[in-house]
């Protein structure tokens, strides 16, 4: 079965309806996000795959989830969220082998027990932004510690496995490509509707902030971003400046190069739905159907 659904989806913490009442300077991308929420459902993946910039980092692989769960929190002011949800190992093996046969180099990463069904990836809020809009939509409170005690019925409500995956950028920008192409065949190879997600946040420089400072080339990076996304042109972004990318602090650019790669296998036309400033940094949300 090839992918059914992708998607562009940032990962702001704030926009989270349980988090934040008013989306606190994000209620477009909140909007958004619901109508991915929606679109997902629709497309009912079994594999929900997520690349996100925050998770662990292998300097020179492509990390990739090998556990048999994931368990996270987010937190946003004085509220969480927490998620405690089933992995697919069988899928990420298969995923691996595609990659390594394309030559990406991939490190496959766990926590907790040995054994498969107590191994449990922490998630973070790169995973757990896009993975509640598109998936889960719930608060799963005390489950967010990876060791946590688990109820026998937590998967009763459905939902599709999770494949968390973390680019390097220590590796060539072609090889995210080649990764999602890995991650396309496995679709078609596995039979298993499959929906695919770049958790993405774009120039963190627009103003001053806590953790930034205001730089010029944040409003310059995130326009040619938001065009090349319209444009359907995610492709145009490999040769996008280093100095420009760091000095706009982007978060996206390693993950939309795997979906790039993932629509060269299964083209899906975008639908751009938004692209707001929040505070300092940008968010986009744009969703890919086969046709």
């Amino acid at each position: 079965m090839p992918i059914v659904i992708g998607a562009i989806s940032p990962h702001g913490i704030r926009t989270i309806p349980l988090l934040s009442d008013t989306a606190d300077g994000a209620p477009g991308t909140r909007h958004a996000l619901l109508e991915l929420g929606r679109r997902f459902a629709a497309a009912e993946p079994e594999i929900l795959f997520i690349c996100g910039p925050h998770g662990v980092r292998v300097n020179g692989f492509v990390s990739l989830s090998d556990t048999a769960r994931g368990a996270g929190t987010a937190y946003w002011r004085d509220k969480q969220v927490e998620l405690n949800v089933r992995m697919d190992r069988e899928f990420a093996q298969l995923v691996a082998g595609k990659a390594r046969e394309r030559g990406v180099p991939v490190a496959q990463i766990g926590f907790g027990g040995t054994n498969p069904p107590t191994s449990v990836l922490q998630l973070d809020w790169s995973v757990i932004v896009p993975a509640w809009f598109a998936a889960y939509q719930v608060n799963m409170t005390g489950m967010g510690h990876p060791l946590a005690d688990r109820p026998a019925d937590i998967d009763a409500a459905g939902g599709p496995a999770l494949v968390v995956a973390n680019p390097s950028r220590m590796l060539p920008r072609e090889a995210n490509i080649e990764f999602g192409r890995a991650v396309a065949e496995a679709a078609n190879e596995s039979g298993k509707r499959v929906g695919f997600i770049a958790s993405c946040d774009w120039s963190h420089t627009h103003v001053d902030s806590h953790r930034f400072k205001q730089h010029p080339a944040a409003k310059d990076v995130d326009a040619r971003v938001v065009q090349a996304i319209k444009d359907d042109n995610i492709a145009s972004l490999i040769d996008l400046d280093e100095d420009a990318a760091s000095n706009a602090a982007i978060d996206g650019l390693w993950q939309a190069l795997m979906l790039e790669g993932v629509k060269q296998i299964t083209p899906m036309p975008v639908d751009f739905l938004s692209y707001e400033v929040a505070e300092y940094f940008g968010m986009i949300v744009a969703t890919y159907q086969p046709a």
